[in-house]
């Protein structure tokens, strides 16, 4: 890792994906915050949507414009239902995707849930030198991304984004 790296601010957005939740009752979203503000890492914006892909790309559209945000985590939406649109509507976007990230998390998943790991499509990816992951919206999987994944690795990730 490039030691200039670790000191990179990140500042982030999080939009929780959901027909059912609100801020109050977001407990996914609530726990991405607070992982990021455990590793002093700035919060921009935090939003819910509607599982809507109109609502879904207004938001990550509008973050990746910005010059203030270097990192989006989405939560919610990364399913096999139908109501399911956070993959089919981000993942077009993508500059580049992370493949590994979807692959290791569905790896570390196993150890936890079993088989049914493989129905996650938790991925990862770049759009305009910001550094996008898609998670599940259960708080164990949050949790798991966040500490095993995300949080060791996102200064890296948006680091890597801005090197000429």
């Amino acid at each position: 890792m490039h030691p200039t790296h670790q000191q990179l601010s990140i500042q982030a957005a999080i939009l929780t994906v959901s027909d059912t939740r609100t801020k109050a009752d977001d407990r996914s979203g609530q726990r991405i915050h607070t992982f990021l503000q455990e590793a002093s890492f700035d919060i921009i914006d935090y939003q819910l949507t509607k599982d809507e892909p109109a609502s879904i790309l207004h938001y990550i559209q509008q973050w990746c414009a910005r010059p203030d945000i270097n990192t989006i985590i989405v939560t919610g939406g990364t399913g096999f239902t139908p109501r399911d649109q956070t993959y089919d509507t981000i993942v077009p976007l993508f500059d580049k995707e992370m493949t590994g990230f979807g692959e290791l998390f569905r790896t570390l998943s196993y150890e936890e849930i079993g088989p049914k790991a493989m129905f996650s499509r938790a991925t990862a990816g770049s759009c305009q030198q910001t550094a996008i992951y898609l998670l599940p919206g259960s708080t164990n999987a949050v949790t798991l991304a966040m500490t095993k994944l995300i949080n060791p690795t996102v200064q890296h990730f948006v680091g890597e984004l801005n090197r000429l």
